[in-house]
């Protein structure tokens, strides 16, 4: 089974690697990688192969994971299995996506403690992103506060880190999930991913090391999506950008 390289170091911009296996000429699977396999609400990571046998390079275009194994999807070809490869991680994608996946998990705590709102759904993503959460009340003001109140733990430069338990340590932690559908069941070894003492959580994405690398998340706008049900979009504020929330 491919090693996941980025679930022990996410800042791993380039790796080598040796290809196991490839299918109709582009769908490759290597021994070890530091490609994210899209799930969870994170999109996959882009980049490049370079084999360094001839240094020709191969684009990749998709990364999944497919009966628990991790599929690359490459434009290029030529390449075999036992070929070496280093890999490069398109870096500036990637870590715009794991600000936003930790300012996704501040957020979603902050609902949490507040409204014992759970999520429902949500999607990663460059431009903006989205969070589905469990609400009983259509709340503008208040959903404004809770993203401020999101942006104080930010500003609070919390140490971002992750560690593995077992399936039974992992039930006698309180609050773990945050998704109304709970942890997956048929996993042995839940990977937790723990801001300062503020949250902890069941998570397989790549997360920035201190809060403070996220930024500022502003509230983008925020929807009414039927009984129960709130979308909330956010983003990462940059310097120069103005507010623009709307309520529908």
């Amino acid at each position: 089974m491919t090693q996941a390289l980025y679930l022990e170091d996410a800042y791993l911009k380039e790796f080598q690697a040796t290809v196991e296996s490839i299918k109709d000429g582009k769908y490759a699977v290597l021994n070890q990688t530091a490609f994210y396999a899209q799930g969870g609400g994170q999109p996959f990571d882009t980049g490049k192969w370079v084999r360094l046998s001839d240094h020709k390079e191969f684009s990749v275009v998709f990364v999944g994971k497919f009966n628990r194994v991790i599929s690359h999807e490459i434009n290029g070809d030529g390449l075999k299995a036992g070929d070496t490869i280093k890999g490069i991680i398109d870096w500036e994608r990637r870590y715009k996506l794991m600000r936003s996946h930790t300012a996704a998990h501040i957020l979603s705590e902050v609902f949490h403690r507040e409204a014992g709102a759970l999520i429902t759904g949500n999607q990663l993503d460059l431009g903006q992103s989205r969070i589905d959460f469990s609400l009983d009340n259509f709340d503008k003001e208040k959903i404004s506060e809770y993203v401020q109140k999101a942006n104080e733990v930010v500003q609070q430069d919390m140490a971002v880190k992750s560690y593995f338990v077992s399936k039974e340590e992992a039930a006698k932690i309180p609050r773990l999930s945050k998704l109304a559908i709970g942890l997956p069941k048929d996993i042995e070894n839940i990977r937790i991913v723990a801001i300062g003492d503020f949250d902890r959580q069941g998570d397989g994405g790549t997360h920035v090391k201190s809060t403070k690398e996220i930024g500022t998340i502003e509230l983008v706008k925020a929807e009414n999506k039927g009984k129960n049900n709130r979308r909330v979009y956010f983003k990462l504020k940059e310097n120069g950008d103005k507010p623009a929330i709307r309520f529908d």
